[in-house]
C-alpha cells in the first residue's frame, strides 16, 4: 500500500516524506520510488544500525533490521511481491551515516558491495558534514536519491522516544546540520523519517525533533 502510495506522489512530481514508526516502512517507499523512476536509486541512510540482515543471518528476526538488504534485492524470496521492483537500490549507490551497531552478517555483507560506510568514529574524527556530502555524493546519479532517517542516530540522550536505543550518537545539533546538508545539496527526491515511539518518547522530545529535522530536510534555516 505504501509503495502505491508514493509512486502517486513521486508520479505527480511532490517529494514523498514517508513518517514512521518501525523502519520496514521504507521498503515501501524505496519500491514505490523505483516504481515512479523506473530504475534503482541511491540511499543515504542515517541509522545506528545497517538493517543489512537477511533471514539467514538476523539474530533477532526483526524485518525491521532486514529493510536494506530487502530493498538491495539481498534477502530472498520472502521480501519479493508481484509487481514489486527489486533491487530497488543500486549497490553501488548507498551511504550509510551514524553506524555503531552491526551484526556479524551485516558487516559480511557490507564488506562485498560497494557501500560507503561512515561510523560514528569517522563522525568524531572528521565531523557529520563531511561524512555527509561525501555519503551525497556516492549516493547521487542514480534514478533517484532517498534519505532514510532513522531516529536513533541521534543519542538518546535527544531522541529517547526509539525502539532500540544505542548511546554515543549525533548531538542534536549534528543531528541538524546532517540534514541542513541534504538541503543544501539540492539532491533530495525522498525521504523517511522513522523510530518514533511515542510510548517510549519523554515529553514528546523525540517527535518534536523528528518535525524539526524534517524541516532542516527540507530547507529550513536560522537565517
Amino acid at each position: 500500500r505504501l509503495a502505491v502510495l508514493v509512486e502517486e506522489a513521486a508520479g505527480r512530481g511532490a517529494l514523498p516524506l514517508v513518517l514512521g514508526g518501525d523502519h520496514s516502512v521504507a521498503l515501501g517507499s524505496l519500491v514505490g520510488m523505483a516504481r515512479a523512476r523506473g530504475g534503482a536509486g541511491g540511499v543515504v541512510w542515517v541509522d545506528a544500525h545497517g538493517d543489512v540482515n537477511t533471514p539467514a543471518t538476523s539474530p533477532s528476526g526483526n524485518v525491521h533490521g532486514m529493510v536494506l538488504a530487502a530493498a538491495l534485492g539481498l534477502a530472498g524470496d520472502p521480501f519479493r511481491r508481484d509487481g514489486w521492483s527489486l533491487p530497488a537500490v543500486d549497490q553501488g549507490k548507498l551511504a550509510l551515516v551514524g553506524v555503531r551497531s552491526l551484526d556479524d552478517g551485516e558487516r559480511e555483507l557490507l564488506g562485498r558491495i560497494d557501500a560507503k560506510v561512515f561510523t560514528m568514529s569517522e563522525v568524531d574524527r572528521i565531523g557529520i558534514e563531511p561524512c555527509m556530502r561525501e555519503a551525497l555524493a556516492h549516493a547521487a546519479g542514480a534514478a533517484f536519491l532517498h534519505v532514510s532517517l532513522d531516529m536513533d542516530v541521534v543519542d538518546p540522550d535527544y531522541a529517547p522516544g526509539v525502539g532500540t536505543p544505542v548511546r554515543g550518537g549525533l548531538s542534536y545539533r549534528e543531528a541538524h546540520l546532517a540534514m541542513e546538508t541534504v538541503a543544501e545539496s539540492g539532491l533530495l527526491d525522498s525521504a523517511d523519517v522513522v523510530e518514533v515511539n511515542p510510548i517510549l518518547d519523554r515529553e514528546n522530545a523525540t517527535g518534536q525533533l523528528a518535525v524539526e529535522l524534517v524541516a532542516s530536510a527540507l530547507g529550513a534555516r536560522i537565517l
